[in-house]
């Protein structure tokens, strides 16, 4: 029987850790596009994460794929991990505070479980996946809130761009699954953020106008925090808690984010989310869990491994 991954004391700190990242990437993205355009701010994304995996690529001496088929796949990759997603939330955070962005992205997980079930056999979904993702999906309505639905504004639209930007993450598993298997994780981030750059930098440069760097300090390091640090340093990290920890426990990483997102956009940026965020959170996360399936375990353990109540 083959062994399950466990979360060590190790893996969850490095999860916990990777969650904080990605957590805090919302805030700095938010940061940046105060001075640049959507597209240029995910072109600088892409390029300068790029720059440091291939050095890192290099200095470990992996080898680079020759094959035009996989550098083909790494594009397709780029546009549905990278461009299409980045750009929409980019975007999305214009209208929309960086909290309720996070809470959304969180939507990722839940569209995963369905675009694995559309195109792989062994993904099918069982009535417990079918419960978390019905979940799921009343947690998204009830952050984004029904009466936006009746009220249709800009605030609507971005909100659904981020949603959108989910469905193409979820795409973006189904795409590496398919294309990308067998390369080693640095090579994969790296070739995946080059097929984004080929996209973002031309298209930043002729929608937004010419790419800069004479920009205020502090987009810089705001800049320098989501392309090298939430970018290139949390694909690494993400990879080695994945081979610690297996991808159902580094699923639990979701839960983490919104809620270093949330008190960030609050502390730095005054923003206050409405009742209804929190609430949609809660029942999204709950969706969340019983997607992972351990709430279900421990409610199914016989009564003999419960401890015994004492009088």
């Amino acid at each position: 029987m083959t062994p399950q991954k466990t979360l060590s004391g190790r893996a969850w700190a490095e999860m916990i850790l990777l969650g904080i990242i990605w957590g805090a990437s919302f805030l700095s993205i938010r940061i940046a596009l105060d001075e640049i355009d959507p597209l240029t701010s995910v072109a600088h994304r892409t390029f300068w994460a790029m720059c440091v995996l291939w050095i890192i690529v290099a200095v470990s001496r992996l080898p680079v794929p020759r094959d035009p088929r996989i550098w083909a796949a790494f594009l397709g990759m780029g546009l549905l991990n990278n461009v299409i997603p980045f750009g929409l939330m980019a975007w999305g955070q214009l209208h929309i505070e960086t909290g309720l962005t996070s809470i959304l992205n969180a939507a990722t997980a839940i569209f995963g479980v369905i675009a694995a079930a559309l195109f792989f056999a062994d993904e099918r979904i069982t009535a417990r996946k079918a419960v978390g993702v019905a979940l799921g999906f009343f947690g998204v309505a009830t952050a984004i809130g029904l009466d936006n639905f009746r009220s249709f504004d800009l605030r609507s639209v971005a909100q659904l761009a981020i949603i959108a930007g989910t469905v193409s993450y979820a795409l973006a598993g189904v795409w590496a699954r398919r294309f990308l298997g067998g390369l080693a994780p640095q090579v994969a981030a790296a070739g995946m953020l080059t097929g984004s750059t080929l996209i973002t930098v031309p298209l930043a440069w002729v929608v937004d106008g010419p790419i800069t760097l004479d920009l205020q300090g502090d987009t810089i390091l705001a800049i320098a925090y989501y392309a090298i640090i939430a970018t290139a340093g949390a694909y690494l990290l993400y990879y080695r808690v994945l081979g610690m920890a297996g991808s159902s426990n580094l699923m639990l990483v979701t839960l983490v984010i919104p809620p270093v997102a949330i008190v960030l956009g609050a502390v730095v940026r005054s923003e206050a989310l409405s009742p209804n965020a929190f609430v949609g959170f809660a029942v999204l996360a709950l969706g969340l869990a019983i997607l992972d399936g351990r709430i279900l375990t421990l409610l199914r353990r016989p009564d003999v491994d419960r401890p015994t109540p004492r009088s």
